[in-house]
């Protein structure tokens, strides 16, 4: 079906686009055609989504996968509205809810795209999948690692198609990179380092102050503490805050960390030991750090670093060469290592597509996507670990194979987080 209103939709994209731009830098923001636009598929074959959040973010997922929206969710009812206005353009009708568990209730929902900060993923996926829709949610998957551990026993239980946007992993570059690393090029990989950006707050913090009228602040904050609500704190900075989220090591170490994790066959397991450094805003502007170190060592005897003083992307150092890798290039040392083609005999990956059109692909065929749940739960892990390192000071010792911390009674307590009444953690 083409669009009924193309210019009213090309109006809201404009308008979408320029919000997007205005004051903060998005290092994860990619256009409609990156993210996988598909043309329309027949009626018969059409998937139903709903979108659970859509501002920034998940606005870019909605323009990704719009001929197969057919309700939208937010607690912001100025973008709400946006977002349906979008879809309509487009579809001719869609739902609109500001709660998603009304959402998951439209029996005629068969998946849903979940865009939502950081501290509702768990709630968003566990109950989808309850539902019976399948999951798209937006890296990292879990605010706690017991989140996760929660989120992938649901997605195993109620049999649903789960894909983590670690949307790295249907990049030829980065797909490219595992191979060359699995396929023994570079030797034993003994270093990786991951760079990740700066902490992008831009400006002074604002005095607390009553929430906008169009804003339903006590559900944004669901499960969350109670605080007043502070402009800073929501929107794209809620980032910076514990409570929501844990800084631009989540934000965008998992990315690096995923591919990092794949790379060296750990998708099913993790390091033993996470410690690091770190340096504050002196006026503590923000919660997170501004500047990190973190040092995980793997029990194959890799060290892992990550933190803003290593190039943004990801660097395998190994017994043979190097190889470095970005969003926007991949080089090794000796040039040999990229010039040789892989033999029949080496690591090969299966041609990828889009991320969203994986998660398509397999909710028809009900394989596992190519960032599975449990992927993407072992990737955020990587990255909660280090953040406790942090927080407490000490070195966490991990058992990645029962999933504990060893030997510390603080730092354990950390893998899981109180729920604010009447909201409970859900065990999935």
């Amino acid at each position: 079906m083409a669009s009924r209103n193309p210019i009213a939709r090309r109006d809201l994209l404009k308008r979408i686009g320029a919000a997007a731009t205005i004051g903060i830098g998005f290092p994860t923001l990619i256009n409609a055609r990156a993210l996988g636009a598909e043309d329309v598929p027949p009626a018969s074959d059409r998937i139903n989504i709903g979108f659970i959040g859509v501002g920034i973010r998940g606005m870019f997922s909605l323009n990704a996968l719009i001929n197969h929206a057919v309700a939208v969710c937010d607690v912001d009812r100025t973008v709400l509205a946006q977002a349906k206005a979008l879809v309509e353009a487009t579809n001719g009708k869609c739902a609109a809810y500001t709660d998603y568990r009304r959402l998951l209730e439209n029996k005629d929902i068969d998946a849903v795209v979940v865009s939502t900060p950081d501290h509702w993923h768990a709630l968003n996926t566990i109950d989808a999948c309850a539902a019976g829709k399948d999951v798209y949610c937006e890296k990292p998957l879990s605010l706690t690692i017991a989140e996760g551990q929660a989120m992938l026993h649901a997605a195993r239980r109620y049999d649903r198609v789960v894909q983590t946007g670690c949307q790295q992993r249907s990049d030829a570059r980065f797909r490219l990179a595992r191979e060359l690393v699995r396929s023994g090029r570079i030797g034993k990989v003994h270093t990786i380092r991951v760079g990740i950006p700066k902490v992008n707050y831009a400006g002074h913090p604002v005095p607390d102050s009553e929430p906008p009228a169009e804003l339903d602040y006590d559900l944004w904050l669901g499960p969350a503490p109670e605080k007043p609500y502070n402009k800073k704190r929501v929107d794209y900075y809620f980032r910076f805050f514990w409570d929501y989220s844990g800084g631009q090591v989540t934000n965008f170490g998992v990315h690096h960390m995923d591919i990092a994790q794949w790379s060296l066959g750990m998708d099913e397991s993790g390091p033993v030991t996470a410690e690091g450094v770190a340096r504050y805003h002196p006026q503590r502007w923000y919660e997170v750090p501004e500047f990190c170190e973190i040092t995980y060592k793997y029990a194959n005897g890799t060290t892992m670093l990550c933190g803003q003083q290593h190039p943004d992307g990801i660097t395998f150092e190994g017994e043979k060469g190097t190889i470095y890798v970005n969003r926007s290039k991949i080089v090794s040392d000796p040039l040999e290592i990229l010039l040789q083609p892989l033999l029949t005999r080496n690591i090969h990956l299966d041609e990828g597509t889009s991320h969203p059109k994986n998660w398509l692909d397999c909710i028809k065929s009900r394989d596992l996507p190519v960032g599975d749940v449990a992927n993407g739960h072992r990737s955020a892990t990587v990255c909660h670990l280090g953040n406790i390192a942090i927080r407490t000071g000490r070195k966490v010792r991990w058992d990645p194979e029962r999933e504990q911390i060893l030997g510390d009674q603080e730092q354990a307590a950390m893998l899981n987080r109180p729920y604010r009444a009447p909201w409970k953690f859900p065990h999935g």
